[in-house]
């Protein structure tokens, strides 16, 4: 787990930083409260939040799905890049971790974009399909639990629109997918996630060694 692009020594992360993102204020303050947390090892990188939030601009992104909130610094570059009228469902199961988030989302002025289910995330996913929103969703992140990581994308494959994108966080996991001897049930599973993803004829994918490892699927 790595909240900065892994393989970067110090000095060029913090050039990458300087002049590679242009991260608001209200998303600085944010991350420097975040650092204050408990694992605050969590939340994401900022090349990584600026990315995203391009790809919600290119692909004129309204609908968004985020799995995994923590204190909602992904949660903050999305929302800024979409539309006003768009939304986004982000499921989490901490109060207080989520109490943070909703303080910066207001202070930011988009709370009313941001809908906050604290509800196991595979219950969240279930009743939305369950709704009818099978495709209706431009744009899904996912950053939760790693053990769910296969369970959160085939119902997230199905929330997404044809021509939509799914980002997965720490597909490289700190690096150990490629430790032999790192059996510890999330980087199974996050090995176990790559290899299926990497087969699924469904989408077309990309993995990229952007902080702990991006990969985005999209929904062909």
């Amino acid at each position: 787990m790595a909240n900065h692009t892994l393989g970067l020594d110090a000095g060029l992360d913090v050039y990458v930083q300087q002049f590679g993102v242009r991260e608001p204020a209200i998303l600085q303050a944010l991350r420097e409260a975040t650092e204050q947390e408990e694992l605050s090892i969590m939340r994401s990188a900022p090349e990584q939040g600026q990315l995203m939030a391009m790809l919600i601009r290119l692909i004129g992104a309204r609908r968004i799905l985020e799995v995994g909130t923590y204190t909602g610094y992904a949660t903050l570059w999305m929302a800024l890049a979409m539309p006003a009228d768009g939304e986004i469902i982000s499921c989490d199961l901490s109060e207080p971790w989520t109490r943070v988030a909703r303080r910066f989302w207001s202070q930011a002025g988009v709370s009313d974009r941001i809908r906050l289910h604290l509800a196991p995330a595979l219950e969240t996913l279930d009743a939305l399909l369950a709704d009818g929103a099978a495709g209706s969703f431009d744009f899904i992140f996912i950053d939760a639990d790693k053990v769910n990581y296969t369970a959160y994308y085939q119902r997230s494959l199905e929330l997404l629109r044809v021509g939509g994108l799914i980002a997965v966080d720490n597909t490289l996991w700190g690096g150990s997918v490629i430790d032999p001897e790192n059996q510890e049930p999330s980087t199974c599973a996050i090995r176990a996630f790559n290899e299926m993803l990497h087969r699924d004829d469904r989408i077309e994918m990309a993995m990229l060694p952007l902080a702990d490892g991006l990969t985005l699927a999209r929904k062909l």
